[in-house]
């Protein structure tokens, strides 16, 4: 694995940043296993309470290279979404954006932390590494354009 990407800046995005996010979506999900969501799906999810869109952009601000989606709800936070543009993947920066959503959910107070992943995607390793354990499968649960499915492996993390 290469360096950790110590020059990213982790901020709060909000609507505004739509555009950037859906590039960078665009980019590191692609279409092969059904992952993305849409334009829709975000504008529909961002404005909910709970709901923080939290940007990794270049130490210069102007390019955004990743990003991460959640929601806290009582004593729980799930990561909905975290993407990386895929020429900084595996230089640290999922890494930033998933110990950000572990420190904040520790500063509110939320006792467990979740996600879901597609079974094989090699962001996996990264989340156990941050002390997450499978708890869970849901089989057939994204589905790529070519008619092919894959599970869903449900994590979670007990702060």
């Amino acid at each position: 694995m290469a360096t950790i990407e110590s020059h990213v800046k982790i901020e709060t995005g909000s609507s505004e940043d739509m555009d950037a996010v859906m590039t960078v979506m665009d980019q590191a999900f692609g279409d092969r296993f059904g992952e993305a969501w849409t334009r829709s799906q975000l504008a529909g999810i961002l404005p909910m309470s709970g709901v923080a869109l939290i940007l990794a952009r270049s130490s210069d601000g102007k390019e955004m290279i990743g990003f991460s989606l959640t929601r806290t709800v009582a004593d729980e936070s799930e990561l909905l979404l975290i993407a990386v543009l895929p020429d900084r993947q595996r230089h640290g920066v999922g890494g930033r954006l998933l110990d950000d959503f572990v420190e904040r959910a520790r500063n509110d107070g939320v006792e467990r932390v979740h996600l879901e992943v597609r079974d094989g995607n090699p962001a996996i390793n990264m989340y156990r590494d941050a002390g997450f354990s499978t708890v869970g499968r849901r089989r057939n649960y994204y589905h790529g354009r070519d008619g092919s499915r894959f599970d869903a492996i449900t994590l979670a993390h007990k702060l």
